[in-house]
């Protein structure tokens, strides 16, 4: 999985070296140079992380973060700057940025803040896809993120037993164009609106298997939207690496070459 960063920053010798240490860490990084660069990127739905001087050239860091935050309120900021007053840092903190690294700064703690806000997004979303316990309000984080994803999670179990229910259908519910709905929810799940919503019947599946004793595999299924019961074993069992009725009988993970049977 490729994780970019984004730098704004008009000093060039500045932006280049903070470039250059992030992209030996494997990171993409788009450099940017002036406010209007940057504000044409900020609908850029892959970036994992942005860093902004505060001065730029007619207008501040503080601008563009109003822009990324409309954008992608769950999209970490870090702020460097030579303007180390306190009354800087807490305004930035206003704004929503997420770390404040004042000028002159050392590029190993720039880069260390920058693996650990990027790493701990990442890591939220390999949770919430490989955990059958981990549900999706692991990922908000903040209002606008939560208010997403609790709508998103009504509408797919309003859903959940209809194994025709596909993306237009939950564009449609959402209010919202399916460039918006794929930009949104692959930001803040790190999903596609396909596998989140794969992901959710087979959270939902989980549910049942461990709490629902006197349903079968069919009938779990069928609740939650799977064409088959064949099907719902092999999505589980790809994704969680253990077949549902081992599961259901309480391991994690399964031996290899055990059969799935439907019971």
């Amino acid at each position: 999985m490729k994780r970019v960063i984004s730098i704004v920053e008009d000093e060039k010798d500045i932006n280049n070296l903070v470039a250059q240490y992030l992209r030996k860490e494997g990171y993409e990084v788009h450099s940017y140079y002036t406010y209007e660069e940057a504000s044409a990127h900020v609908a850029d739905d892959d970036v994992h992380l942005w860093i902004l001087d505060i001065m730029l050239d007619d207008k501040s860091g503080f601008d563009l973060i109003e822009e990324i935050r409309l954008q992608g309120p769950e999209t970490p900021v870090i702020f460097m700057s030579a303007r180390d007053k306190e009354f800087d840092r807490i305004i930035g903190l206003e704004k929503g940025c997420d770390d404040y690294i004042t000028k002159p700064f050392n590029i190993n703690i720039l880069v260390s803040r920058c693996n650990n806000l990027v790493n701990s997004r990442i890591q939220l979303q390999e949770k919430f896809t490989k955990q059958p316990q981990a549900f999706a309000q692991i990922l908000a984080t903040n209002p606008m993120d939560k208010e997403m994803l609790d709508r998103a999670m009504e509408i797919i179990e309003k859903y959940l037993d209809d194994s025709t229910f596909n993306v237009n259908t939950f564009a449609r519910e959402m209010g919202m164009a399916r460039t918006n709905l794929f930009s949104k929810l692959k930001a803040v799940t790190g999903q596609t609106p396909n596998d989140f919503i794969l992901t959710i019947r087979l959270k939902k599946g989980a549910v049942m298997l461990r709490n629902n004793p006197e349903l079968n595999i069919t009938e779990i299924s069928d609740r939650i939207g799977f064409s088959s019961s064949r099907y719902f074993s092999k999505c589980f069992k790809e994704i969680y690496h253990v077949s549902p009725l081992a599961y259901r009988k309480g391991e994690e993970k399964e031996e290899e070459g055990n059969e799935e049977t439907d019971q």
